[in-house]
């Protein structure tokens, strides 16, 4: 079995410029406000957030690790561990559920061939519930790695945004 995949214990000199441009966008004395940029930041050169990530964000900012942890852990734009390439988080809240949430979440977790929370062999995707994505009226709704929401998802749309999303990798064969 692999061992668990883990982010340098330094800063990239990338990574540093980044953090020091987020920080200097407080006073001093709130630099903890940079908390998310910086976790934004070693998300996007890792793909995840590793403790020894969190580690990094807690000295840069002067706060304590738990306090970091707190925020990663809180907000689920930040995999605690690595992803495919490309995340659905898909809405199950009650308004969604009551418009086929479930139902898509169970559709796209077959097309695939994984489980909720799973990543596919191939490491192209990986499938989780979300708890609120705000666009009740448009569900079942769901977030494509973090940036993009696509409505309205019925069974064919999924299959159609995952057959795009394996056309434009490939080396997904999901």
């Amino acid at each position: 079995m692999n061992a668990p995949m883990r982010a340098p214990a330094m800063l990239s000199e990338a990574a540093a410029r980044a953090f020091a441009r987020e920080i200097a966008k407080y006073p001093p004395e709130q630099k903890a406000s940079a908390v998310i940029a910086c976790l934004a930041v070693l998300q996007e050169e890792h793909g995840f957030v590793s403790q020894e990530s969190e580690q990094l964000v807690a000295e840069a900012l002067g706060m304590p690790v738990i306090a970091v942890h707190e925020v990663t852990t809180f907000y689920n734009m930040f995999n605690q561990v690595p992803v495919g390439r490309v995340k659905l988080n898909v809405c199950t809240n009650l308004p969604c559920q009551l418009r086929g949430g479930q139902h898509a979440l169970e559709h796209l977790c077959r097309s695939l061939g994984i489980e909720e929370g799973g990543t596919t062999a191939d490491r192209g995707f990986t499938v989780q519930k979300a708890e609120c994505l705000g666009a009740c009226a448009d569900a079942p709704v769901l977030l494509v790695n973090d940036r993009q929401m696509v409505s309205f998802m019925s069974d064919a749309r999924i299959d159609e945004l995952v057959a795009a999303l394996s056309d434009s990798n490939p080396a997904s064969t999901a």
